[in-house]
């Protein structure tokens, strides 16, 4: 079953045409509308990430990013902070090296 669409209460994408090459487009906030939506949807670290996405008919609109990584996906990450996390405890050889032996 495909996951139900979250439109974005409030917010609002308008490209810009005839704007600066720079300038995409703008984005509108309906506060009374945006700020309950954005207290009902953000996640652990406080964050609500919007998809901006063109419909069939070509018009834009914003969609509530619900994209969890898997098990898999944290794991590696929690295994990547481990080996940084180790760096600190590597072991040199004693052996003196001398800087001229150093080819750059």
């Amino acid at each position: 079953m495909a996951n139900e669409k979250i439109f974005a209460d409030g917010m609002h994408f308008q490209k810009r045409d005839g704007a600066p090459t720079f300038v995409v487009g703008q984005v509108s906030f309906k506060v009374p509308e945006v700020i309950p939506f954005l207290n009902k949807h953000q996640n652990n670290a406080g964050y609500v990430n919007v998809d901006i996405k063109i419909s069939q008919g070509g018009k834009y609109y914003m969609e509530l990013n619900t994209y969890k990584p898997t098990n898999n996906v944290v794991k590696q990450e929690e295994r990547n902070q481990s080996e940084l996390n180790n760096l600190d405890t590597i072991e040199y050889p004693e052996e003196q090296i001398n800087p001229e032996d150093i080819p750059f």
